[in-house]
């Protein structure tokens, strides 16, 4: 299974990490061995919002030959939804089988047109926005409509990397994930 996990400038670093860590233990677990990722951005200079800087694998490569891709959120997604260029290299993402968001990360694959007719969920303070991208604005903490999976707030990441775990491997894969996290996680 090859995963794009997306960066971009201003992101939130937990929106990242919280996905990154649960989902990268397929491998180091060794769950599922043939779990490979790659870190994809549109351009070579990313930074968290505290100026956490990080380092992506691939540059402006079209997306369209992954299975999975994951989307963080953060500041930088305010102004990305509305960035041409940026939201024409997402939209490459179309026959990947799997796309995933959190937070405002939403705003993005909506952008994108991803999200249309679909349920989905964001940040609370950016609900009103994710409106025009979306069938119907949830308050759940994760949101699964089969080939998109939208997460929460900051910290639904977590959420979001097991519940992704959960689908490709099965649910006593997930919690063993979990457990080793120690993180109290309940699908």
């Amino acid at each position: 299974m090859n995963t794009a996990f997306v960066i971009f400038d201003q992101m939130t670093a937990l929106d990242f990490v919280g996905f990154y860590d649960p989902l990268t233990r397929l491998k180091s677990m060794d769950f599922m061995p043939d779990f490979h990722w790659q870190i994809c951005s549109f351009c070579p200079d990313v930074s968290d919002t505290q100026d956490l800087r990080f380092d992506p694998d691939l540059v402006g490569v079209s997306l369209d030959e992954f299975d999975l891709l994951v989307v963080p959120g953060g500041f930088g997604s305010r102004a990305l939804q509305h960035n041409e260029e940026f939201v024409s290299w997402l939209k490459t993402a179309a026959p990947v089988p799997l796309k995933a968001s959190v937070c405002t990360g939403s705003l993005l694959l909506g952008a994108a047109g991803f999200l249309t007719d679909k349920r989905a969920t964001t940040h609370p303070n950016a609900r009103n926005e994710l409106a025009r991208y979306c069938g119907e604005v949830r308050e759940e903490r994760i949101v699964d409509e089969g080939d998109i999976v939208t997460a929460g707030g900051v910290t639904a990441s977590i959420d979001l990397g097991l519940h992704l775990v959960e689908r490709l491997a099965g649910k006593d894969i997930g919690i063993e994930i979990a457990k080793q996290m120690d993180y109290p996680y309940y699908s």
